[in-house]
């Protein structure tokens, strides 16, 4: 494993890497690295001949300041992580280089805040577009950047980031890459928590209360074979925003839900019957907030 933290350098190496017609897997990441992103980075290490892991909190994809300044930062644990699965796929992939890039700010927009602006049309107005307005352009203007400096043959993406994956897949089809870009199925807690660095800011009380999101979807699916589309949808909003009353928690914790959306899988508009999925079918798409920390999740109703 190697540490790059100059964009001239992981040019340098992938430029070399490309020059020998090695495949290179991205996982792009901001780092507070758990077995979710470990599950990305592992496919990039077994499906390429290198594999380039970036951790970069990207400060123009925040709307908060204060969420940008406490997002978890571990970078001495994530490096150690990292080295740990390397030696632990290295009789797997014995050839395999694995590069971790660290950049500062300066080194990924050297000219100071960009001011490029991406757009993505119906697929950013719904779910996290209205809550976060000028994320994906902020999202899209860094993995661009890790884009031309990573020249990736494959990008690797969690699924719990359901509407980022389009978003992305939108991202090349505007600038015209040909990476191939893999979606990757969300990793749980036994308990069923979708991993999110953002756990790790969870009070113990909310983190045991924290698995009744994935439990209330999991219902939803169950109930989607004889209820409406609307009706399921306001049942699970309703569900948790009432959860609290009827388990009552410590210190008042309580489920916030933001938003739940049902949504074509491929074009991420909302449905209003099951017979208006695509073939790509239907998914569930959540944003809650728990003890100050704000949660996402999905979940698939019909492939």
């Amino acid at each position: 494993m190697k540490q790059i933290t100059s964009a001239a350098d992981l040019q340098a190496a992938t430029t070399q890497a490309k020059s020998q017609q090695l495949t290179i897997g991205l996982v792009p990441t901001m780092g507070a690295l758990h077995q979710g992103h470990l599950s990305l980075v592992e496919r990039a290490l077994t499906e390429n001949q290198m594999a380039v892991v970036s951790i970069f909190v990207n400060p123009i994809q925040f709307n908060n300041q204060d969420d940008l300044a406490r997002y978890p930062r571990t970078l001495e644990a994530d490096l150690q992580l990292l080295a740990d699965l390397e030696h632990r796929l290295s009789t797997l992939a014995p050839t395999v280089q694995l590069l971790v890039f660290t950049p500062t700010v300066k080194e990924i927009y050297p000219d100071g805040t960009p001011t490029e602006v991406y757009h993505f049309g119906p697929i950013e107005q719904v779910m996290e577009g209205p809550q976060r307005p000028g994320h994906f352009s902020g999202v899209a203007t860094v993995v661009r950047r890790l884009f031309d400096l990573a020249q990736p043959t494959r990008a690797y993406f969690g699924e719990k980031d359901f509407q980022q994956i389009a978003i992305i897949r939108s991202l090349l089809d505007q600038i015209h890459y040909p990476i191939e870009l893999i979606p990757c199925p969300i990793v749980r807690a036994d308990d069923g928590l979708a991993l999110s660095s953002r756990n790790a800011r969870l009070s113990p009380a909310a983190r045991a209360l924290a698995p009744a999101i994935y439990a209330t979807l999991q219902q939803a699916t169950e109930m989607a074979a004889y209820e409406e589309v609307d009706d399921l949808r306001q049942w699970v909003l309703d569900t948790l925003a009432s959860y609290h009353l009827i388990n009552p928690q410590p210190d008042g914790l309580c489920f916030q839900p933001e938003y739940f959306d049902i949504v074509d899988a491929l074009t991420l508009q909302p449905i209003a019957s099951w017979d208006e999925a695509s073939a790509h079918g239907a998914v569930g798409c959540i944003a809650v907030w728990l003890d100050g920390v704000r949660l996402i999740d999905m979940v698939k109703f019909t492939d």
